[in-house]
């Protein structure tokens, strides 16, 4: 049903999308470890807050694109509008709540979990700024939730371009001072992003204002807030919130035990994970694609096909993982050379590159095929075998770095333990688990 060629033509305008939306993340990270590792650890720890927060967005319009995926793979597309302008009022009033949460209780939070004092004080005083981004980045997702939906992905590349532009020359000027203005470091780079992501959301609104088909849609006329869709959306999504977040504190975890570790290692931390989450990238856009398709076909009543979508997409995830690894695995300082130009630096962060390019060619299959099972709708499944998953990793994390107190490339073998038990879990649930006859 769904070829390579078709597979491509859904993911490789997403895979742009994320490229250009995570040199906001490249940047930061780059033009911070040239100010000092103080810097890039905080903005590792206040940008993981800001995430934590982000991913509750983010959950709600991954469940919401399932349901959009379903309703046009059905050709009921006046259907598609509703869900999206829902989502668009519940999730501005999500940004109001963890706006107002974070101002109130993100220090002494930190404070808790954080030993530096040097470290706490740049954190908060990065996020205090950097929350103000919630109220656009909470109203993009769902754009981009729409966008992926209908498979029109195109246009995702080209807002992800503008926002990655827009962030970059901001940086520039900003963290540094340039153009007239201050030097603001820390400061500027949080300034950066919020803007970035303002012109984003900007640029979706008079994209979809003035190309699409608005009554094709259903997005003619002004809804109300509709509770009884809202409960049904929520049904969806509900238990992804709560995967995606809970995901991600686990991945705040990891850098809190690593920031225990010591003030070298949080900074190589960080510096390894900005180059991780490029890694991924191919992953996660061939993931959203495996997450669409799957709802389209059984939308469309192609319920067999489900599995060997999944299959082709995994092995095209891959094999492009499989080059990506060999390249980052051959010239690592020269990929480190870009984020930080300390010699010891550099040197202290090539075994973790080595690690997590092992673990990423396991995270290539198990994401999609994760990504199939919440493809299904059945997304309560979906948070089961993440939560069983997370409580092996923490358990792990939590030996090996607070206990054990083993270096950085030693505590990224965690990574091989979450997608490796999250790839078998998924792959045994597609396999005799009851999603074939799922109602969204």
């Amino acid at each position: 049903m769904f070829t390579h060629k078709h597979i491509w033509n859904v993911s490789y305008p997403i895979f742009l999308s994320l490229l250009a939306q995570n040199v906001i993340n490249v940047t930061d990270t780059a033009f911070l470890g040239r100010i000092g590792e103080v810097e890039l650890g905080a903005s590792a720890l206040g940008g993981l807050i800001y995430i934590c927060a982000f991913t509750i967005a983010f959950g709600f319009s991954a469940g919401s694109q399932i349901l959009i995926a379903r309703r046009n793979g059905e050709k009921a597309f006046d259907s598609i509008g509703p869900v999206m302008m829902q989502g668009i009022f519940f999730l501005f009033g999500m940004a109001i709540l963890l706006f107002l949460l974070i101002r109130l209780f993100g220090a002494p939070l930190m404070h808790l979990m954080v030993s530096s004092e040097m470290i706490l004080e740049a954190t908060v005083e990065f996020l205090d700024i950097r929350i103000f981004g919630l109220f656009f980045a909470f109203l993009n997702v769902m754009f981009r939730a729409f966008f992926v939906g209908i498979t029109r992905t195109r246009v995702l590349t080209v807002n992800a371009l503008l926002m990655a532009v827009t962030n970059v020359v901001l940086d520039y000027v900003l963290i540094f001072g340039h153009a007239g203005f201050p030097a603001m470091g820390l400061k500027g780079a949080a300034i950066a992003s919020v803007i970035a992501e303002a012109v984003s959301i900007l640029f979706f609104v008079l994209y979809a204002r003035f190309t699409l088909d608005t009554k094709k849609y259903g997005l003619n006329r002004i809804h109300a807030i509709d509770f009884h869709l809202l409960r049904r959306i929520l049904s969806i999504s509900v238990f992804m919130m709560l995967q995606y977040f809970i995901s991600m504190s686990t991945f705040l975890f990891f850098f809190i035990v690593v920031e225990h570790i010591g003030q070298r290692e949080l900074a190589v931390a960080n510096i390894v994970r900005s180059i991780y989450i490029v890694l991924f990238i191919p992953v996660n856009a061939l993931s959203t694609t495996a997450n669409s398709l799957v709802s389209n076909a059984i939308g469309a009543g192609a319920v067999d096909k489900v599995t060997g979508i999944i299959k082709r997409i995994a092995g095209l995830s891959f094999a492009i993982m499989a080059v990506c690894a060999a390249v980052f695995c051959l010239v690592p300082e020269a990929i480190l050379s870009i984020y930080t130009n300390s010699p010891a630096l550099i040197a202290d962060s090539v075994p973790s590159i080595y690690t997590i390019s092992g673990a990423m060619l396991i995270c290539a299959v198990g994401s999609v095929v994760f990504n199939g099972v919440s493809g299904t709708g059945n997304t309560r499944t979906a948070l089961l075998l993440e939560v069983i998953t997370l409580v092996f990793y923490c358990v792990y994390v939590y030996i090996i770095g607070m206990k054990l107190k083993m270096p950085v490339h030693i505590c990224f073998t965690s990574e091989v333990i979450y997608f490796g038990s999250l790839c078998l879990l998924s792959a045994l649930y597609m396999k005799k688990g009851k999603w074939r006859n799922k109602k969204i």
